[in-house]
């Protein structure tokens, strides 16, 4: 059985019960940020600013949240020096979606209740699309019974991330001034205001789909939520939107594992690997069987 040493359960621990509630942190953030790229994209619309968005939001998605967070913080799925760990995180902390360790945690709680014989309707985006929509980017769940958590000492204790952790929202500054300085005002919404909104929303959306719709060419025996792979998505998500692939190997530095897939997170990584910056590149062939997992024959 797949397993994650962050979650520490005990009999009581429950995936089912409990409240989706209100977030007025998500509420300010995302919304602040929803409307500032709405009225101010509009307002300042120019093919440069276009540029920048395209630009970062790549480059940002790419290095910092299928790198750093997910495929190194998260699942430690390579290797590398941590000048390049903090650097490829600190890039995924201004996606806008949280701090290093609270990305950890909503990721392995999330993870845990999927793999649960049931689960909250929260976790598995099993409501209606419009629902699962507020509930995700402005809410929280609270369970009435949920596991505890140990990070590891190296993120725990580590001065770089938790300072990353508390100072999360204003990781955008530095690009913030230096996209004012080389572009104005326009640089800043389109670089930072609409490139966060559409991360977060885009985050959703996928996450949204790859637990609803797609193809599976693995099941998990005994889980509540499947994952599904997502093909028109590849190239945006950076691969990430193989998430049935993700579900059945969720160590696997390469999520594109099926002929014809498209896997740029990979893609990076194998450049970075042949000059020396990364290395003990993880695949399914490392990982130690897992007798719920079963392939299904399409």
């Amino acid at each position: 059985m797949y397993t994650n040493e962050r979650i520490l359960t005990s009999k009581k621990s429950n995936a089912k019960v409990g409240r989706v509630v209100v977030s007025p942190v998500k509420v300010m953030w995302v919304g602040g940020m929803l409307l500032m790229a709405v009225i101010g994209g509009w307002y300042t619309f120019s093919l440069s600013a276009l540029l920048i968005f395209i630009v970062t939001t790549s480059l940002i998605l790419c290095l910092g949240h299928s790198l750093g967070m997910h495929r190194r913080l998260i699942h430690k799925s390579y290797q590398c020096p941590l000048w390049l760990e903090y650097f490829f995180v600190h890039l995924g902390v201004i996606v806008g979606l949280a701090g290093p360790i609270g990305m950890i945690k909503t990721h392995d709680m999330r993870d845990w209740a999927q793999r649960q014989r049931d689960c909250h309707d929260y976790f598995g985006h099993q409501q209606p699309i419009w629902k699962d929509f507020l509930w995700q980017v402005f809410c929280d769940i609270k369970l009435a019974d949920p596991p505890s958590f140990n990070i590891e000492s190296s993120v725990a204790n580590s001065r770089v991330y938790l300072w990353m952790q508390r100072t999360w929202m204003l990781q955008q500054l530095p690009l913030a001034l230096l996209l004012f300085w080389l572009g104005g005002v326009s640089w800043v919404v389109w670089g930072v205001c609409l490139r966060v909104s559409v991360s977060v929303v885009g985050h959703w959306l996928i996450g949204y789909f790859a637990h609803n719709h797609g193809q599976r060419d693995w099941h998990v025996e005994q889980a509540y939520v499947q994952g599904y792979n997502v093909p028109f998505a590849a190239l945006l998500t950076m691969g990430e939107s193989y998430h049935n692939n993700h579900h059945a190997f969720p160590g696997s530095a390469n999520f594109a594992l099926e002929k014809g897939q498209l896997d740029i997170g990979w893609w990076v990584l194998k450049g970075l690997f042949a000059i020396g910056l990364v290395w003990g590149l993880v695949l399914p062939q490392h990982l130690a069987q897992r007798d719920e997992l079963v392939r299904i024959d399409r």
